[in-house]
């Protein structure tokens, strides 16, 4: 598990690839909007398709405001309350 992307707005922890369980078959993310304190995780093909669209915004070397905006997408999958332990 490694954080791979933090801001005052979103948070993104990467799971990496486990053969052994289907859903990270192709590794998986949780991605945290902060401010409403909803969180998601993602795997399978979604997360494949997740990393090769991070990949692409990465190589346009983007501000936080759009990497924040292109987060924002996965808004509408965000239906878990962040819960401290």
């Amino acid at each position: 598990m490694n954080l791979i992307y933090n801001s005052d707005q979103y948070s993104v922890v990467e799971f990496v690839a486990d053969d052994g369980r289907e859903a990270l078959r192709f590794g998986g993310y949780e991605i945290m909007d902060k401010s409403v304190k909803r969180e998601t995780f993602i795997g399978g093909t979604l997360a494949e398709a997740f990393r090769k669209n991070v990949e692409n915004l990465i190589a346009t070397e983007p501000s936080v405001e759009e990497i924040d905006a292109f987060l924002g997408n996965y808004d509408v999958l965000m239906s878990q309350p962040v819960v401290l332990h």
